[in-house]
C-alpha cells in the first residue's frame, strides 16, 4: 500500500525508519507547512516532498500518517477523510472530545479507517504482560497504579512551550500510553474520579535553545484520579510535571493471587515481573519482538488488506482520549465523570512472529 506523511517534525524519522522494515508499504509522498523539513525528510528516505494539497490529491495514496501537532490532529484527519483516504494519528487523537466524535463519524461515513498512536502497547514488554494476564498469572486483576511523573520540559527541550499550551501537559502528552496500554491489560474504562492542578502559571525555560523563555501555562499539570474499569479493577494514576523526584513503578497491577510489574508503557521492551502470593518477584521471558514505531501503521495496512480489525484503531484512541479528558472534567465539577464510549480490547499479537510483522 502506498501511504503519505503530513507532518515531518522530529518525530517522522522513526516513522520513515520503522517503513523500511517491511514492504507491506510505501511511503510515496511527505507534506509539511514547512516546505524545507519535507525536501529534507524526501532526500534522506527517498519520497517526494509535496504540498499538503498535493498528497492529498494523489489517487495512489490510499493512507496517510498524521504527524501534526495535536491541535491540528482532527483539523487534518478531517481533511485526509475527505479525500477518500485513511488516516492514521500521532497520539492524542484530538484534544477535546467532540472533535474526536467528529473524525471517527466521518470515517463512518466515508467507509474509511482511522487508526492512532500510540502503539507502543505492541511491543514485547506490554504484550508479555497481556500474555501473562491472560493465562491468569496474578487471577483476577483487583487493582493497580500507573505513574508518570517528572518536571517538564523546559529544562532540556528545544521547543518547550508546546508542553504547556492546550493539547499539551502530562496528560495528553504521555497518558495515552499508560492508558491505552491500562485498556488493552484490561478493558474500557467505565467511570473516572479525580483532583487536577496547575501548579505553576509561568515555567521559565532552561534548555539552551530557549534559555529564559517565559512559558505561560495553560493546562493542567499535576493530575491525580482513579479509574474504575468495566472488569471490576480500579487503578490509580499520578500524571505530573510539577515533581522533581521519585520513586514510583511506571504499572503495577494487583490481582486476586499476585501482582505484576508492568514495563514503562513509552516503550517496546522492558522487564515484565510476577509474583505471587508466596513467593517474590521473577522476571517473564519476553515472548515477542520489541518492535518500535510504525508497527500500528504496518498493523493497519495488514488489517485493511486482510478485511479484520486493526489494533491501534479509532474506537480505542476515542475511548482513551475521553477517559484522558475525564481527569479535569472530573475534578471541576467535583464528581465521578462516567465513561460514554466503549471499546474492545485489542487482539492479542500471536507468539512467533518476526520483528515488524503481525498477524
Amino acid at each position: 500500500m502506498k501511504i503519505g506523511i503530513i507532518g515531518c517534525g522530529t518525530i517522522s524519522s522513526a516513522y520513515f525508519g520503522g517503513a523500511q522494515k517491511t514492504d507491506i508499504l510505501e511511503i510515496k509522498a511527505c507534506a509539511d507547512l514547512r516546505r524545507e523539513a519535507a525536501q529534507a525528510q524526501a532526500e534522506r528516505y527517498g519520497c517526494q516532498a509535496l504540498t499538503v494539497d498535493e498528497l492529498l490529491a494523489d489517487s495512489e495514496i490510499e493512507l496517510v500518517v498524521n504527524l501534526t501537532i495535536p491541535r491540528a490532529h482532527v483539523e487534518v484527519g478531517l481533511q485526509v477523510l475527505e479525500a477518500g483516504k485513511h488516516v492514521y494519528s500521532e497520539k492524542p487523537l484530538g484534544v477535546d472530545v467532540e472533535s474526536g466524535k467528529q473524525l471517527i463519524a466521518l470515517a463512518a461515513e466515508k467507509g474509511c479507517r482511522v487508526g492512532a498512536a500510540p502503539d507502543t502497547f505492541l511491543g514485547a514488554g506490554i504484550q508479555t504482560s497481556r500474555q501473562a494476564l491472560d493465562a491468569g498469572a496474578i487471577g483476577s486483576p483487583i487493582a493497580g497504579t500507573a505513574f508518570m511523573c517528572g518536571h517538564g520540559h523546559e529544562s532540556w527541550h528545544p521547543n518547550p512551550a508546546f508542553y504547556y499550551d492546550i493539547g499539551g501537559g502530562p496528560m495528553l502528552d504521555m497518558g495515552p500510553y499508560y492508558v491505552t496500554a491500562l485498556v488493552n491489560l484490561l478493558g474500557p474504562v467505565k467511570r473516572v474520579a479525580a483532583i487536577t492542578a496547575k501548579t505553576f502559571e509561568e515555567r521559565i525555560a532552561t534548555s539552551e535553545a530557549v534559555k529564559g523563555l517565559r512559558i505561560p501555562v495553560k493546562t493542567t499539570t499535576h493530575l491525580t484520579g482513579t479509574m474504575e474499569f468495566h472488569n471490576g479493577a480500579i487503578i490509580t494514576m499520578i500524571m505530573s510535571f510539577d515533581m522533581w523526584r521519585h520513586s514510583l513503578p511506571c504499572i503495577e497491577i494487583y490481582g486476586e493471587t499476585g501482582s505484576m510489574q508492568v514495563p514503562d508503557p513509552n516503550g517496546f521492551g522492558g522487564t515484565v515481573n510476577v509474583a505471587s502470593a508466596r513467593e517474590g518477584w521473577e522476571s517473564v521471558p519476553l515472548a515477542f519482538p520489541n518492535n518500535a514505531r510504525m508497527i500500528g501503521v504496518i498493523d493497519m495496512v495488514a488489517a485493511i488488506q486482510a478485511g479484520r480489525v486493526h489494533r491501534a484503531n479509532g474506537d480505542l484512541a476515542y475511548h482513551v482520549l475521553e477517559v484522558m479528558l475525564a481527569f479535569d472534567k472530573s475534578s471541576e465539577t467535583s464528581a465521578h465523570v462516567n465513561i460514554e464510549s466503549t471499546t474492545e480490547r485489542p487482539a492479542p499479537l500471536p507468539t512467533g512472529l518476526q520483528e515488524w510483522t503481525v498477524a
